[in-house]
């Protein structure tokens, strides 16, 4: 593999993802038949025609496209474009030919050609899993999500998913709290974060780690492409946790994606009686999935420590600071059971106005948790 990739390779495999019926496996052959890539613009019909996957339809559909005049301009200059708006946002291209693209994606079946960056991905050797969920996630679920992300991130494990409502956005932002790294795979260009149009979180996501996508810039959602954004968060990740899911949605093909891509896959263990949990247990009973109900069950698992940091993980995570004083008092009276405000001023005997500032703060420093109906509870650390 060449260390450095040319604009010319860039812009061909760009140009590649365009040609009609080629999607990532059969660009994947042909990379895998020519090493180096430039040289399947001199390759004939017949060539083509004998890598594997291709038939003599799509060899003479590829020869015509690679080589008429009109199509080649076409489809380089759209492929210019696409590069000099990625600039424009100051994103940049992970081509499968790059030494840096991520060595455990490279490895699927259907790789992604061009993978678009915004931010930084972690070093190939920092340990990694994928949390995904429900957008319907209940108060255990993102109890659970929450607990699970904080701990793993603060170990060090690089924390994936689809900056999608629910589970999702629960696991990105816990990461974020401990100073732990979370990428977001979008299924989405990375100039549209459709789940977070005000920025509340996909800045800081840039900050400590980065938005993926195989979409190209100014491209636009459609259901298809969340299966395929699904298998990118399943096949760059050494693992996938579900948290909760019902017996049908993208979590659960997320983790079937895991199986076939020989990926450890985890699941959350719910209520008999819960939706949001009858996909979880169904991994778990047919023997799919491990259960986790801790931060070590899913460490020992796969990198075998009982606590981190774990290899690969060069940063610090962020301490959590307990307030004193009147603050730190409320919060010495929540739990993890949601306490309602009247009990709260009942138990610890302050003022119910004081007791609406410090709960403020508290909330503000990720410290405890609102409810609907005026609950509270501690935040798992």
């Amino acid at each position: 593999m060449a260390e450095t990739v040319s604009t010319e390779m860039r812009l061909l495999l760009l140009r590649l993802t365009l040609a009609p019926g080629f999607g990532p496996a059969r660009i994947k052959a042909l990379v895998d038949h020519f090493p180096q890539l430039d040289t399947l613009l001199l390759a004939g019909r017949d060539e083509l025609t004998g890598i594997a996957g291709i038939g003599g339809a799509l060899a003479r559909q590829l020869y015509d496209f690679l080589h008429d005049v009109r199509q080649r301009e076409a489809t380089l200059k759209a492929a210019e474009e696409q590069l000099e708006a990625l600039g424009r946002i100051g994103g940049s291209m992970l081509t499968i030919l790059d030494p840096l693209y991520p060595p455990l994606l490279r490895e699927i079946y259907d790789p992604p050609p061009c993978l678009f960056v915004r931010g930084k991905l972690p070093a190939a050797g920092q340990a990694s899993l994928a949390i995904v969920g429900t957008r319907h996630a209940t108060p255990y679920g993102r109890q659970c999500a929450e607990m699970l992300s904080r701990g793993l991130a603060a170990s060090g494990v690089a924390i994936f998913s689809g900056l999608a409502y629910g589970i999702d956005m629960v696991a990105h932002r816990a990461a974020l709290e401990v100073g732990g790294t979370t990428i977001a795979v979008l299924a989405s260009g990375i100039d549209t974060i459709y789940t977070d149009p005000t920025g509340r979180l996909w800045p800081k996501i840039i900050e400590r780690g980065a938005l993926v996508s195989e979409e190209w810039i100014g491209s636009e959602l459609s259901p298809g492409k969340f299966p395929k954004r699904n298998r990118i968060i399943s096949g760059i990740t050494q693992g996938t946790l579900v948290v909760e899911s019902d017996l049908k949605g993208g979590s659960l093909l997320t983790s079937s994606y895991a199986l076939e891509q020989n990926r450890e896959v985890f699941a959350v263990p719910g209520s008999i009686f819960s939706r949001a949990s009858r996909g979880t247990n169904k991994l778990i009973q047919n023997g799919q999935a491990k259960p986790v109900m801790s931060v070590e069950d899913i460490i020992i698992e796969l990198w075998g420590e009982a606590a981190g940091p774990l290899p690969g993980w060069s940063g610090e995570s962020r301490p959590v600071v307990l307030p004193d004083g009147p603050e730190g008092e409320l919060l010495g009276h929540l739990g993890e059971e949601p306490l309602h405000i009247d009990a709260l001023a009942a138990s610890s005997g302050l003022d119910l106005s004081d007791i609406l500032v410090y709960l403020f703060e508290l909330e503000s420093k990720s410290l405890i948790v609102q409810l609907p109906g005026q609950y509270f509870r501690k935040r798992y650390q």
